[in-house]
């Protein structure tokens, strides 16, 4: 894919799951991949791997839910490479209760990753784009963002605010060259997901008209479509990725 050549494109949370995914697909694609988490060994291991196959990654530590440290891991960035054009804004975590059993702390945890989070990384992404008058942001939401899910309050509420966060961010931006979308993914074969037991894996493929679990992989080739130059006509939409299960 020519087009991602000499792009630079950040993934949060880029060091497993979903993330990794992203992140190898962007580096194969040609894209500069810059690999965002706090998961040293992974990260460093992920990066190590690219870069043996001849692709250019690099990682960053990063906490996402700091804004100090945000900050300045994008400006370390654009100094290094001379430009952002695309965020992937994938970090996320779950602390799961039902509603009265759920701590303030696990309330606010989840919120200060999900939410805020996305918000510092956009926010210091869209101050270079800007400067550019160009640039891909996608928010990586749920579709338990739209329908809720017991026992995910916290989470559920982060992944709704996403997408408001993006249609507000959508209009703001769109008109200076900035895409802003969302991705809400459905039940993916993540390596969390897997270790679950069989039963509770089959109930949740039973729910799906696909008649299967998503692979990490499908979730990033979304994001390669919306960062890619097909979608230069999408912005503030939800692409939600989950084989039917909303429907």
């Amino acid at each position: 894919m020519a087009y991602f050549e000499d792009k630079v494109a950040i993934i949060t949370g880029g060091a497993a799951g979903i993330g990794k995914a992203a992140s190898i697909k962007f580096a194969e694609a040609n894209a500069q991949v810059i690999i965002l988490d706090i998961n040293d060994e992974a990260g460093e291991d992920l990066q190590k791997n690219l870069t043996a196959k001849g692709l250019k990654a690099k990682y960053y530590n990063c906490n996402t839910a700091d804004a100090d440290a945000v900050e300045n891991t994008f400006k370390t960035i654009h100094t290094e490479f001379g430009k952002i054009d695309i965020l992937v804004n994938n970090a996320g975590i779950t602390r799961d209760s039902t509603l009265k059993k759920m701590s303030n702390e696990d309330w606010q945890k989840v919120i200060d990753v999900n939410l805020s989070g996305v918000f510092y990384c956009a926010k210091e992404a869209a101050k270079v784009m800007l400067e550019q008058g160009e640039g891909r942001i996608i928010n990586v939401s749920s579709v338990v963002g739209l329908y809720g899910n017991f026992g995910q309050t916290n989470y559920a509420a982060t992944k709704a605010g996403v997408i408001g966060l993006t249609k507000t961010m959508a209009k703001e931006l769109g008109r200076k060259g900035i895409n802003v979308n969302v991705v809400a993914p459905g039940f993916i074969a993540t390596e969390m997901v897997k270790k679950m037991p069989e039963k509770v894996i089959q109930l949740m493929q039973d729910k799906i008209p696909c008649s299967r679990l998503g692979e990490p992989e499908d979730i990033a080739n979304a994001f390669i479509f919306l960062a890619g130059p097909y979608s230069s006509y999408i912005n503030g939409a939800t692409l939600s990725v989950d084989g039917g299960v909303t429907i």
